[in-house]
């Protein structure tokens, strides 16, 4: 018989209770509690309807060919910095202070982990928070990109990118290896708010080795086989049932 949401909880309460390393890695479906859409679920980015498809214009092509195109639907629908973090990021921040998670490798771009209080963050694609002028370099914060109508450019004339990871560019390196390696020496890994199609980063969930795996998402994923406790919830309602 299948076991409820809370007998769940309950058992991943034990795990996490007697683990040394605990790491989460987690997607889109994290920050959705916080009103940020996700890209694939039934109200998703990629549900809706744009001029152009959302894959299309979050390509590294469609940045270079059509910036003004790029950053009307960057600033509408992804720079959402009045965005607050919700229980999932609370919890975690708190189960790193209590030295219980010694890293989150996330997905996301919006920096609600760290507005939480979460300081090991690997983010895997990137920040709205970090910019940079593609012809000098010189960095800006997400106020550069938020104040400026059109496209945002430096003070020497160049373009500001954000330091986001776009279709068709590579993850950042050091954020790979270090995500990598928290997963590969973690006892027990919680996959949450990812359908872990988007790859290379669904790849990382590999390099696990350790004791247990929870996965927290309200669709099925690849991942629900191989996992070794699976909640169809959404992340912050069960997290927030941690102690510790």
């Amino acid at each position: 018989m299948e076991k409820s949401v809370s007998e769940k909880v309950k058992i991943l309460q034990d795990w996490i209770n007697n683990a040394k390393n605990v790491v989460f890695f987690g997607g889109a479906g994290v920050s959705t509690e916080s009103g940020i859409p996700d890209f694939r679920s039934e109200n998703g980015l990629y549900r809706q309807k744009f001029s152009y498809p959302p894959e299309v214009m979050l390509s590294r092509t469609f940045f270079d060919a059509h910036p003004k195109e790029f950053y009307e639907f960057y600033k509408e629908r992804m720079l959402a910095v009045d965005a607050m973090p919700n229980a999932a990021h609370e919890k975690l921040a708190q189960m790193e202070k209590k030295g219980k998670l010694s890293a989150v490798v996330t997905q996301n771009i919006d920096g609600l982990h760290q507005k939480a209080g979460s300081k090991a963050v690997y983010e895997l694609h990137g920040s709205i928070y970090r910019n940079f002028c593609m012809r000098c370099g010189k960095a800006y914060g997400v106020e550069k990109i938020s104040s400026q109508s059109g496209v945002p450019h430096c003070d020497c004339g160049g373009i500001i990118k954000p330091s986001v990871v776009l279709y068709e560019e590579p993850l950042p390196e050091d954020a790979w290896n270090k995500a990598a390696q928290a997963i590969e020496n973690a006892d027990i890994l919680i996959i949450a708010g990812t359908s872990l199609t988007v790859y290379p980063a669904a790849y990382l969930v590999q390099y696990f080795k350790g004791d247990f795996c929870a996965l927290i998402n309200l669709a099925e994923t690849s991942a629900d086989p191989k996992s070794d406790l699976f909640l169809r919830a959404k992340v912050g309602e069960v997290l927030s049932q941690i102690e510790v």
